[in-house]
């Protein structure tokens, strides 16, 4: 089964030494939580949420899954290109310990795509998206953040249970019931309903950096192509007439 490096080499929020005009603005304007995994859905989120907010603070989290060092990468890059100081990196390692997913647990392979099946494929992580919200709700009720921000997406996708529009209102009142009264924190999934085709559309809008993403299950090197995000990625890309900036194997 697969696991992840220990938490001190994980668990971190790096501050600015001096805040731009744009942070300065996020002590008395909105600032958002936007959890950034390095992939293509989670890179447009983020251009979405700088367009709506004074300030941004980037969440990644590293849970033991196969391709967590190119992730943890496409991460930072994201974070470097909008010039995102606040940067929490947090390890959930017990979701690999827990195992039930090929992105997680070595002995269940990766499965090649089948984009016209209806069943969920084996890359589901169970429950991993309310483990995200949890940690990001957490950190935005600390810093005063009253957004937290996710790439979901229900339609054009594989298919994830915690991908449903549902799961995020359910967990919306878990939020208002759960933190302090004073506390308001919003989640937002602003891709959710888009095609993966529209959200590169929307993302080439916004000039949003693609080709620092990574969306490969396999590989660190070369994307697959062949893996459920590779394929569904570049459908995605010849959907919208754009050729996909990463390189393939």
């Amino acid at each position: 089964m697969g696991g992840s490096p220990s938490d001190r080499d994980f668990v971190y929020e790096e501050e600015p030494e001096e805040l731009s005009s744009e942070d300065e603005s996020a002590a008395t304007g909105t600032l958002a939580v936007c959890l950034v995994s390095g992939g293509m859905d989670s890179c447009v989120t983020a251009a979405i949420a700088r367009g709506e907010n004074d300030g941004l603070a980037f969440l990644h989290v590293s849970y033991g899954q196969l391709t967590e060092a190119r992730e943890r990468r496409a991460f930072e890059e994201l974070a470097d290109f909008y010039k995102v100081p606040r940067r929490l990196v947090v390890s959930l390692e017990h979701l690999a310990r827990i195992g039930g997913s090929s992105l997680t647990d070595a002995s269940i392979p990766v499965s090649e795509a089948d984009l016209a099946s209806t069943e969920i494929p084996t890359s589901y992580v169970p429950f991993r998206n309310a483990h995200l919200l949890a940690a990001a709700t957490s950190w935005a009720e600390v810093i005063g953040a009253t957004r937290v921000y996710i790439g979901a997406v229900a339609e054009d996708s594989s298919g994830y249970p915690d991908c449903r529009p549902e799961f995020y209102e359910a967990f919306q009142r878990a939020i208002d019931a759960g933190t302090r009264p004073e506390t308001r924190v919003q989640v937002r999934t602003p891709v959710i309903h888009m095609r993966k085709a529209e959200i590169i559309g929307r993302g080439l809008e916004l000039g949003a950096p693609l080709k620092l993403t990574w969306s490969c299950y396999r590989a660190e090197a070369l994307a697959c192509g062949t893996c459920d995000s590779c394929a569904l990625r570049l459908r995605a890309f010849r959907e919208a007439g754009v050729e996909d900036p990463i390189p393939y194997a």
